[in-house]
């Protein structure tokens, strides 16, 4: 997430090859246009979920903002907040979720998903739902040297 501070460094190992249970974790959920999975209006739309957070005087978890692909032409968004924001779409996320985190350029996007479905495949998961957690804008992934990216997916257990 871009700022005056900028992004926090990213630490992996909290969300390296982990298992959890969320219970209502809150989040804000919001929209970007993409033109065949590429984002557009990535930026436009965390500055204004920022905008939202601060009128909220609230804070954004871990500095975490999780992307859901769904189609060619959307993205959700959803970031993680302490307390629900006014003028905003606020959900909650449950269930069992999976983690593994990645470093490298964005194209390796397709070797990672190959990955964590054979990872979670090894524990016996079935992936209903996956997000993408970017832990840093492009800037500072170049600042600090790296390009951390996480997936989360929902699970189930396999019968």
């Amino acid at each position: 997430m871009q700022s005056e501070k900028c992004c926090p460094k990213f630490d992996p190992a909290p969300w390296q090859e982990k298992r959890f249970d969320w219970h209502d974790k809150l989040f804000v959920k919001d929209h970007v246009f993409t033109l065949f999975y590429m984002p557009i209006t990535f930026g436009r739309t965390v500055k204004r979920m920022l905008k939202k957070l601060e009128a909220s005087d609230a804070t954004c978890q871990d500095n975490m903002i999780l992307s859901d692909h769904t189609s060619k032409w959307n993205m959700d968004l959803y970031m993680a907040v302490d307390k629900p924001l006014k003028d905003a779409e606020n959900v909650t996320f449950n269930g069992h979720m999976l983690s593994k985190v990645y470093e490298g350029p964005y194209k390796d996007t397709g070797k990672w998903c190959n990955d964590f479905e054979t990872f979670a495949g090894e524990h016996k998961l079935n992936i209903n739902q996956w997000f993408m957690w970017y832990t840093t804008c492009p800037k500072c992934a170049k600042k600090y040297g790296k390009n951390y990216v996480a997936i989360l997916g929902k699970t189930n257990y396999l019968l």
